[in-house]
């Protein structure tokens, strides 16, 4: 009698891959001119109305245009009604709103419902201040869609802060 590995029971989804919470909780990330492209999710009170769109728009301009994404979307959460997402790509995008990053970010991963942001927020704050520096910009790296999420039964968010 053989007997096999029974198949993962939450396939990959074909969307977001798992993420590996490791390489990036209380670690240090260093950057020089990693390259983006810049779009502006609509929200109200930090409740993004179409980011689903702004990145179906996006993906499908990425792949038209033989680009490579990383799989990294930060959000910059600059205002109560929008926020400026990021999405890592391996080269420019013709047309796009192309932004560099350069810089030490000190990253934090949480794990749970969005509600929790405010609270995540403050923990990362502190544990920054804990390091002695003070942050020029907090930046959010949502690891996976809601769907992915819920496939793999972890919520995972990176809060990293710009130093």
């Amino acid at each position: 009698m053989t007997t096999s590995i029974p198949p993962d029971p939450v396939a990959d989804t074909g969307c977001c891959p798992r993420f590996d919470p490791q390489p990036w909780d209380r670690q240090d990330q260093v950057w020089k001119d990693r390259l983006f492209v810049r779009d502006r999710v609509r929200a109200v009170l930090h409740i993004p109305l179409n980011f689903g769109g702004v990145m179906t728009r996006n993906m499908t301009r990425i792949e038209a245009a033989g680009v490579k994404t990383d799989g990294l979307v930060l959000s910059d959460e600059n205002s109560l009604w929008g926020s400026d997402v990021y999405i890592g790509v391996d080269k420019d995008l013709p047309g796009a709103d192309m932004q560099r990053l350069t810089g030490t970010f000190i990253s934090r991963v949480f794990e749970g419902p969005y509600s929790q942001i405010g609270r995540w927020t403050r923990e990362m704050q502190a544990y920054v201040k804990e390091r002695g520096v003070t942050p020029k910009k907090v930046w959010f790296y949502y690891t996976t869609c809601p769907k992915c999420a819920k496939a793999y039964g972890k919520n995972y968010v990176v809060i990293l802060a710009q130093v």
